[in-house]
């Protein structure tokens, strides 16, 4: 080395990384060709550890504090740098902050809706999202794993690959935990529980400490929604005879207001009634006897639907709620007893 270049050549005696990113992991102090001067001042804040490497391989760790760089200081660089004797001259390594500090609110979803097996459904489609925390707890793994020559690394780089791991443990996790698709809302901490207990030694071949795990929503897609919803409301209708009887019922001040005022109502009660049993009798297993092929059905003659006074009940009622008008009364009051006197 000429006097000229030596002269050049900067020593550095202050080594800190005083303007950390919020998402910033690791940062490179920057060297280019100045060497550290033999007791220069390490300084390592809070949530920060400083990390010596030389060649590629990483030498000494230090935690937060003030350090004095000696062969003391440093004994795994010494070895390596084959220093047998105190060092008077300054020296080169690379030296890399990472940060140690809580990686907050990270938020984690599926994209795309995952299958699953269920023992309620067989197999399910959905979607979740929540959200993790994580913690830089081992650099030298982190260093080795993820980072490599890089200057600087930041959050945003290793989250993809964070958040991929996470979706493709969700459907063991799932299963690990359990519980049935239509529980998992209100066992939402317990599925958590099981992914983080899932996800914690894939997280640390990063050299990173899953802090904690949230599930906040588990959906399904909109047509198996539907399909769900539909069959819930089948099973409060409860007796679909009385359901349909209801329905008729509601329809009437509907009819009233239609051409032909009340006239159909009577037929629509017998289509009601007449329906819902035929619903009640089929949902139950109703069969009629088989019948042979040389035998001929017998004609048996239809009986009414409704009796006709009971519809004179109904339709006094319906005029003294005030659905129906004095005309209508008369007039279907009227048709009830010509079909009384045939």
């Amino acid at each position: 080395m000429s006097i000229g270049s030596f002269i050049r050549k900067q020593f550095i005696d202050v080594i800190e990384w005083d303007q950390q990113g919020d998402d910033v992991l690791m940062w490179r102090y920057p060297m280019q060709d100045n060497e550290i001067q033999n007791g220069a001042q390490l300084t390592v804040r809070d949530g920060q550890v400083a990390v010596f490497v030389n060649e590629g391989q990483v030498a000494d760790v230090f935690t937060p504090g003030l350090h004095r760089l000696t062969t003391q200081t440093l004994p795994v660089l010494t070895n390596l740098k084959n220093w047998d004797k105190l060092f008077a001259s300054p020296f080169k390594s690379d030296v890399l902050f990472f940060s140690t500090r809580l990686q907050l609110g990270r938020k984690w979803g599926t994209a795309q809706p995952i299958t699953l097996r269920d023992k309620d459904f067989d197999m399910v489609r959905l979607r979740a999202f929540g959200m993790y925390s994580y913690q830089l707890v081992d650099p030298k793994a982190f260093y080795q794993e993820v980072t490599g020559a890089n200057p600087s690394y930041s959050s945003d780089q290793v989250e993809p690959q964070l958040r991929n791991l996470i979706v493709s443990n969700i459907s063991s996790g799932i299963a690990a935990s359990g519980i049935p698709f239509l529980d998992l809302a209100a066992n939402q901490g317990v599925m958590g529980d099981q992914l983080k207990l899932a996800l914690t030694p894939l997280f640390a071949r990063y050299g990173l400490r899953l802090d904690a795990f949230v599930v906040e929503n588990i959906s399904l897609p909109e047509d198996l929604q539907k399909a769900i919803d539909t069959r819930i409301s089948m099973g409060m209708m409860g007796d679909l005879n009385k359901f349909t009887q209801y329905q008729v019922a509601s329809s009437i001040p509907l009819a009233a207001q239609n051409e032909g005022g009340i006239a159909g109502v009577g037929a629509g009660l017998a289509a009601g009634f007449g329906m819902g049993q035929i619903m009640t009798n089929a949902l139950q297993g109703a069969t009629t006897p088989a019948q042979s092929a040389s035998s001929q059905p017998e004609a048996t003659p239809a009986a009414p639907a409704v009796d006709l006074v009971a519809r004179m009940s109904q339709l006094k009622a319906l005029l003294d709620q005030g659905l129906i008008t004095q005309v209508d009364f008369e007039s279907t009051k009227a048709d009830i007893l010509k079909s009384l006197a045939k």
